[in-house]
């Protein structure tokens, strides 16, 4: 189940670019039940920036070139080809999520 939730830092990231959805889980200190943020799903986070900022993460790969994965983003008027090349989808999904949260601190959105 732990595959499913963002980690910790971009959970943190997406709360201070202002991702307000609520979340089943979050993460607290070790041994304490002081809730630090919650814990985002990747499908959350994928919608939300879908659905906030018109951006879209699409993982590409793993046809015929079996562990090469890649993305790109579309960002409502093209595609943001990213030329960089990934062992596995959630790398791949997690370097797409890092570079959406990028662009929207770096556009100040």
């Amino acid at each position: 189940m732990e595959k499913e939730f963002l980690p910790f830092e971009q959970s943190i990231e997406l709360k201070q670019l202002g991702f307000d959805i609520p979340s089943v889980a979050g993460y607290s200190y070790p041994n304490s039940d002081k809730l630090l943020t919650q814990a985002i799903l990747y499908q959350q986070a994928f919608r939300w920036f879908r659905e906030k900022y018109n951006l879209i993460g699409l993982i590409e790969g793993g046809y015929n070139l079996k562990n090469i994965f890649t993305y790109v983003i579309w960002d409502g008027f093209k595609d943001i080809t990213i030329d960089e090349y990934f062992e596995t989808y959630e790398e791949a999904e997690l370097n797409c999520l890092n570079e959406l949260i990028k662009m929207v601190k770096e556009k100040n959105i």
